[in-house]
């Protein structure tokens, strides 16, 4: 079949695209002539692929990622490679080396991140889906703030072949849309086993979402609305919620007593992944010239020191130094306990009901060099990260306003359940548009 040439309008005011792209579509697929977004630390062929990185500045990956592939194969275009926090490492995509993203609905405000970009090309209509990765809710949380769906899948229900590493066991892509069939057509494609990545599972995405949630028992965790969560933002949550009851789902509190952990387990763990999988940029493969003049350590140092950004190299020290002789067992291994125990609560709430919900960040997007501190942006994440921790799907559906900017509400639910999370953020969809 002769190829369909796409262009995309250059215009990019919101700082979301790195590199922007006119490509051949191939095929009838479902996603046949739709431009799709790609997250820069998402391998493209032949596509400058940086993580918002000036140590990758240059890079094109000689491969495509698994799911790059079936985007294609699925008919559907690149439209370019998005603008992230470096490494996704991040709550706001400042942390870019290329400057930040603007968050579409008002640019004196971030759009969120890691995937900012991606969610930011999606609100402001530049393309109808994009391609994220979530470690610790970099997927959900720019959806929530630029008034989007978001959905992490499944740990394991999506291929990360080709994506560049951060945290391995935490990490997974999904897709960003404005509307929740859109995110589910896009996930269609992207989900199922991949040889390539020994942790997908067999677990292929066929669904038509469905809005008929009566029923439903849905869990609320009086933690997710605790100390820290925006007055306005839980109110507006909880009409949510209302909405799904009279939907016909019968709503139950609940409580995750290991949400207090889960922050601090969350980011030992993360850290420590980090340190190991950016050990790789050495100047040597990646990166600028090293000068080999001076002793390797200096040469190794000094690249590192100018190539990597700050929040990249903060969170590589913090890793080191929980994986270090002395220290491993007071933090990592202690780390792993606690990822455990969310994983066990979140079991023993999912014996008694099908969902969980709650909103997706405790705030509304912050004003651009708001959260200057790294405490107050790490603590940003206290609602997305237990998600991960236990590898269970979430998504973020717009739910509302408050001052003026977008709420998501998060629907969390059982492993391997994508199809009823997506079910219950469509209800809702239909029932509020």
């Amino acid at each position: 079949m002769a190829p369909r040439t796409i262009t995309f309008e250059p215009s990019d005011p919101y700082n979301a695209f790195l590199t922007r792209c006119s490509r051949a579509a191939y095929g009838d697929g479902p996603l046949a002539g739709v431009a799709v977004a790609v997250k820069d630390n998402i391998s493209t062929s032949g596509i400058e692929t940086t993580c918002a990185s000036k140590i990758l500045k240059g890079y094109i990956p000689p491969y495509d990622a698994h799911v790059v592939g079936l985007l294609k194969s699925a008919g559907a275009a690149i439209a370019g490679k998005t603008n992230m926090d470096e490494f996704g490492m991040g709550t706001t995509t400042e942390n870019s080396a290329f400057g930040p993203t603007l968050n579409p609905c008002d640019t004196s405000r971030v759009p969120g991140g890691s995937s900012g970009g991606s969610a930011a090309a999606v609100a402001a209509g530049m393309v109808r889906m994009a391609l994220g990765s979530d470690t610790g809710g970099s997927i959900r949380c720019p959806a929530a703030f630029c008034g989007i769906v978001g959905l992490k899948p499944s740990y394991g229900r999506v291929s990360r072949y080709g994506l560049i590493a951060y945290s391995n066991s935490l990490e997974q892509i999904g897709p960003l849309g404005k509307t929740v069939s859109d995110v589910s057509t896009l996930m269609g494609v992207i989900a199922g086993h991949d040889r390539h990545d020994s942790t997908t599972y067999n677990r292929p995405y066929h669904h038509a979402p469905d809005a008929d949630i009566k029923g439903l028992k849905v869990g609320i965790p009086e933690e997710y609305f605790g100390t820290g969560v925006d007055l306005g933002v839980a109110g507006v949550v909880r009409k949510a919620i209302g909405r799904l009851e009279e939907l016909g789902a019968a709503t139950f509190p609940c409580s995750i007593p290991s949400m207090e952990y889960a922050l601090a387990a969350y980011y030992v763990t993360c850290t420590s992944e980090a340190s190991s999988n950016l050990a790789r940029f050495d100047g040597v493969r990646y990166g600028p010239a090293t000068d080999w003049k001076k002793s390797w350590h200096d040469a190794y140092k000094d690249v590192r020191g100018a190539a990597f950004g700050m929040e990249v190299r903060r969170r590589i020290m913090l890793g080191t130094f929980a994986l270090s002789s002395g220290y491993y067992g007071k933090y990592y291994a202690k780390a792993q306990v606690a990822r455990e125990n969310v994983r066990a609560d979140f079991n023993r709430i999912f014996r008694d009901v099908d969902v969980i919900a709650g909103p997706t960040m405790p705030t509304i997007a912050f004003r651009l060099k708001e959260k200057s501190d790294p405490l107050s942006m790490y603590l940003a994440d206290i609602l997305t990260v237990p998600a991960n921790l236990a590898g269970i799907p979430s998504i973020s559906v717009p739910c509302g306003n408050s001052e003026g900017m977008p709420v998501g509400l998060q629907i969390m639910g059982r492993m391997f359940e994508d199809e009823r999370v997506v079910d219950v953020a469509y209800a809702y969809e239909q029932a509020v548009n």
